[in-house]
């Protein structure tokens, strides 16, 4: 199906963007009517008196030969003697079937259509992509033709109220300074236009350029009593008097004046200690936490209490909103607070408990869905249930944002072996379709950051730098600042995974950690800078020499063993290395398992070699720890040639 361009010249693209040869002017003219024509049928005697006018003789068969030579070009692959499917023969002519996003000027009253209905900032978005299709004046090349003047003119009046409209969705957002020269260009040729006059005034106003705004409002009347004979309308002459008075709703509208007046308004209105409070809140403590540092902490800490609140007015359905709708998903496996993450498990377990049987699916779905983030990093079945439950809910009920948010949950439970990346990009891959579709944007920053993981374990750095940039990019624009955090630290580990010398990756990952310090997330933080260095001295085949005081956290079972072993204490290192737990099944499953790997070929644990060589057997393609994001300890295949090496000079005993 080729496209077509009216808002402009006319023209017609083939699939690839390539101009189509649409004949002389005339062909080009019998294409443009039927146009103008909007699917309709346009008789041949119509198209005739349309074309010429004094017609010759023989101008309906030249009017078919236009349409022949127009068909081959519209259609080059149609077999001879078939009928044709977009420059249709029907009654008495002939009208073009083109689909409604085919032609530029119906995609351009559609999106006016759709930014309507929006938020300023898909208002002005669309806007500025829907006028960016314009390439002059609709229909350039039949500005005279009587047939073209009032589908151009209808045209243009759209064309102007969308300038005005993208002007005004400026201001909104507080962009005024941006709106002032689009405004000025668009009152340099229309300048009869009171609402463009009265919007450059408010945006020249809003810049702080007060007596520029006054002068404005001038000209407008100036322009009006000498061009029309008109006194402006009462909204302009309203403006003026605003403007001297310094009226407070001229200000710009800022985050901070809509929060109070929200929060003065819901006081007023919302009963203290109400349900409706309740659930309000969750949303609140949402968006606190994923405004990342204190925001995260301050939701963290209030969130078992709102649970708590909510079970104590002993209303199932209304605690399973409560602990379900607070859908903040997660890229690290390790929680920030464990015990209550524990706390919440239990809550939704005993909520999913007492729901009645009439409950909407979504809402069971919700709840196992935070069973599912909740017991991230553990080895309780019940996650990787609970997710799996909630995946097939979403899918079932065609839910979008409930299927974003069990894939969030599945994704933190696709770690019970080593060498899962390739399940995790998966999960990745659906949920960036799924969210970019749908505009679910917090979820479709988790997709990209999955993606960005699991490319990097595979080594596939050009496409998992262009996820970490699509992630960045979207945070910038949404305002989701724990993205860079993830971001940065990918780039430090990708440099060490790709040759940077040891004083440039680590001074890389000491870059990284400072982003960690008020991020609010400790289960990331506690503990990652330290094994980030070790997994890159052991990967270097460096000893492993810190500082006695080297806060390991969570790690320190892992690290002891390689400590000992730089202090040539190797009796101990061994004893430690047997003490040593299984790695949880998270993000650092693989490269935990290389630190034991490398301390029992050293030590000669045959036992544990047995054990590591198992574990990462099935993950020997890919770079340990990369798939985590944030650091690497070298490619699995050399640790397991290491293994089996080792395990083959075996002593016979």
């Amino acid at each position: 199906m080729p496209r077509f361009g009216v808002l402009g010249p006319v023209v017609a693209w083939d699939e690839a963007g390539a101009a189509l040869d649409l004949k002389g002017p005339r062909h080009r003219a019998v294409l443009a009517r039927l146009l103008v024509a909007r699917g309709r049928v346009v008789p041949v005697n119509l198209i005739v008196e349309d074309l010429w006018i004094d017609p010759p003789a023989g101008a309906k068969g030249a009017v078919q030969t236009f349409v022949s030579a127009l068909r081959r070009a519209l259609e080059p692959h149609r077999r001879a003697r078939t009928a044709a499917r977009l420059l249709v023969t029907e009654g008495p002519g002939y009208a073009l079937r083109a689909d409604p996003d085919s032609v530029d000027a119906w995609r351009f009253e559609a999106a006016l259509a759709h930014a309507a209905t929006g938020t300023p900032r898909r208002a002005l978005e669309e806007l500025e992509q829907a006028l960016g299709w314009w390439r002059g004046p609709a229909y350039a090349d039949f500005a005279e033709e009587a047939w073209a003047r009032a589908e151009r003119g209808r045209l243009e009046e759209l064309r102007l109220s969308a300038v005005e409209r993208l002007a005004r969705a400026r201001l909104d957002l507080g962009l005024a300074t941006q709106a002032v020269p689009d405004l000025d260009a668009h009152l340099a040729e229309h300048p009869w236009r009171e609402e463009a006059w009265r919007l450059l005034a408010l945006a020249l106003y809003r810049s702080g350029r007060q007596a520029e705004a006054l002068a404005a409002l001038r000209r407008a009347r100036e322009k009006l009593a000498e061009d029309l004979g008109i006194d402006p309308g009462d909204e302009l002459i309203a403006l003026e008097a605003d403007i001297l008075r310094h009226e407070d709703q001229l200000g710009a509208v800022t985050a901070e004046k809509v929060w109070e007046q929200a929060a003065a308004a819901y006081d007023r209105t919302v009963a203290a200690g109400s349900k409706a409070r309740l659930e309000s809140t969750v949303g609140l403590l949402r968006g606190l936490a994923i405004s990342g540092g204190g925001g995260l902490a301050a939701a963290r800490q209030q969130r078992l209490g709102t649970i708590t609140a909510a079970e104590q007015l002993d209303d199932p359905e209304l605690t399973a909103r409560v602990i379900g709708n607070y859908d903040v998903p997660g890229i690290w496996t390790r929680s920030d607070d464990p015990e209550q993450a524990a706390q919440i498990v239990a809550a939704a377990q005993r909520t999913l408990a007492r729901l009645p049987a009439e409950t909407p699916g979504a809402t069971r779905a919700r709840l196992l869905v935070a069973i599912a983030l909740e017991s991230r990093g553990t080895n309780a079945a019940d996650g990787l249930r609970a997710a799996r439950a909630a995946e097939e809910i979403a899918r079932r009920l065609d839910d979008p944002a409930l299927l974003a948010s069990a894939l969030s949950g599945l994704f933190l439970h696709t770690f019970h072996r080593a060498g899962l990346a390739a399940e995790r990009d998966a999960i990745g891959r659906e949920l960036v379709a799924l969210s970019a579709r749908h505009g679910l944007v917090t979820f479709e920053i988790l997709g990209h950051l999955i993606r960005m993981q699991a490319l990097g374990a595979r080594a596939e750095f050009e496409g998992a730098d262009e996820h970490a940039a699509a992630a960045d990019d979207l945070a910038r624009r949404h305002e989701a600042p724990l993205t860079t955090v993830f971001t940065t630290w990918y780039r430090a580990m990708r440099a060490a995974a790709t040759g940077a010398p040891s004083t440039a990756a680590e001074a890389g990952y000491r870059a990284a950690a400072r982003l960690l310090a008020d991020s609010g997330m400790p289960g990331v933080e506690h503990g990652l800078l330290p094994l980030a260095l070790l997994c890159l001295r052991v990967g270097h085949g460096q000893e492993a020499e810190f500082d006695a005081g080297t806060d390991w956290g969570p790690y320190e079972p892992w690290a002891r063993p390689h400590l000992l072993l730089a202090d040539n204490r190797a009796d101990a290192a061994a004893a430690a290395l047997r003490r040593t737990p299984e790695p949880p099944p998270d993000l650092l499953l693989e490269a935990l398992w290389c630190l034991t790997a490398r301390a029992a070929v050293r030590v000669g644990d045959y036992p544990m070699m047995e054990r590591a060589r198992r574990a990462l057997s099935t993950a020997a393609t890919e770079i340990a720890g990369a798939g985590s994001g944030v650091l690497t300890a070298g490619p699995v295949s050399g640790y397991l040639g290491e293994l089996s090496a080792a395990l083959a000079a075996r002593p016979v005993s």
